[in-house]
């Protein structure tokens, strides 16, 4: 399911970098902000014991924000 959700928010950002501007840039920065922190967050629920539903689970949540927050737009 993750796989499927995150191909909206990859068609949204597409369009939004395809624009450019100051959204793009922008768009663009929170993007890479937000993956670093994602990497950062599951790696700390990994070393906590977290398990990998857990992590799937919390991605899950950035995807259906950032899907909101896009589409919003």
């Amino acid at each position: 399911m993750l796989a499927l959700e995150a191909q909206k928010v990859i068609e949204l950002r597409l369009v939004r970098l395809a624009w450019g501007g100051r959204e793009g840039s922008a768009e663009m920065q929170s993007m890479v902000t937000e993956k670093v922190y994602a990497s950062f967050e599951a790696f700390s629920t990994m070393m906590q014991g977290g398990s990998p539903e857990t992590i799937i689970a919390r991605y899950r949540e950035h995807v259906a924000t950032n899907t909101k927050r896009l589409s919003a737009a």
